[in-house]
């Protein structure tokens, strides 16, 4: 079904010129060809987890949005004269990246205490240890969610500008204006990114199973009655780190956007699904070489 969309836009946009049923075996080829390519990409990325280090469909994610990134540095260079606004870009840019590895490293450790227990004759005494709340647990699941909403109003609207009913035409015409509006567009995209931040957080978890683990094996938090009151807190604790999490996550959507609208760069904009992806892959893959170091010569290389 993907298949059968990009080739229509290419169609559309002049790329092939025929597809469809006029030509049957034109248009197998294309959509068996687009599968292959697809299926070989995702045997490629299953090589790459399963004999390399880090996740495999990941790095080829990665290595398309970078690949793409010396192009589109050219091509600013080559339309925006205006240096000081590249430097303010540039500035945003960074900041954006610093503040990425800060909040997806970010996370609140709730110590858990764990009980003496006696296994015949054998006293194991307690131990100590955390349970480690990501403020940014949702990752880009939300960016992704809140694109596939924002778009889909707009492209159904499409179909029907050229409607010959009147108020449909209006209606449709109306809707794919009010999603052309950055304001309105940048505005609801921030909503729904910090929407569904909650709703998956909370699809992903629940801290009444959490609790009943906790409990189960002896265990509790200093200062909290085992139970519903651990359920209760760990709850408290999730939705206060994940209304930071949710609001770093809607303004990196809506930054790229911003960022180009206060300096002029237009041609320079990489999502915020994009940079994310990118930052968490570099950040995931160190950890993964320094663990890999620390095994075979205790000795890492992030000081």
């Amino acid at each position: 079904m993907q298949g059968i969309g990009v080739c229509v836009f290419m169609q559309r946009s002049g790329v092939i010129r025929e597809f469809g049923p006029s030509n049957w075996s034109l248009t197998l080829a294309m959509l068996t060809t687009l599968t292959a390519g697809t299926l070989i990409l995702m045997w490629l990325g299953e090589l790459i987890s399963e004999r390399g280090i880090g996740n495999g469909i990941s790095f080829i994610i990665f290595a398309g949005i970078v690949g793409r990134l010396p192009q589109t540095v050219s091509q600013t260079f080559e339309v925006q004269t205006n240096y000081v606004a590249l430097a303010f870009y540039a500035v945003i840019g960074l900041a954006a990246i610093a503040a990425i590895i800060f909040i997806q490293e970010g996370q609140r450790r709730v110590p858990v205490q764990y009980a003496k227990r006696v296994r015949g004759t054998r006293v194991y005494s307690g131990t100590s240890t955390h349970i480690p709340l990501r403020v940014n647990s949702a990752g880009v699941i939300p960016i992704i969610f809140a694109v596939s909403i924002l778009l889909l109003p707009s492209q159904i609207a499409q179909y029907f500008t050229n409607s010959e009913t009147d108020w449909l035409r209006d209606f449709a015409g109306g809707t794919v204006a009010l999603f052309q509006n950055t304001v309105f567009y940048n505005i609801f995209y921030f909503l729904l990114v910090v929407a569904f931040t909650f709703f998956y957080t909370a699809f992903t978890f629940v801290p009444n199973d959490v609790a009943e683990n906790i409990k189960r094996y002896g265990g509790f938090i200093p200062g909290i009655r085992p139970g519903k009151p651990t359920a209760e807190f760990l709850g408290r604790v999730v939705t206060r780190i994940t209304i930071a999490g949710a609001l770093f996550l809607g303004i990196v959507a809506v930054l790229p956007t911003v960022a180009g609208d206060m300096t002029g760069v237009q041609t320079l904009r990489l999502g915020g699904t994009s940079i994310l992806i990118v930052v968490g892959v570099v950040v995931e893959t160190m950890k993964q070489l320094e663990a890999q170091l620390l095994q075979r010569a205790y000795e890492g290389f992030i000081r």
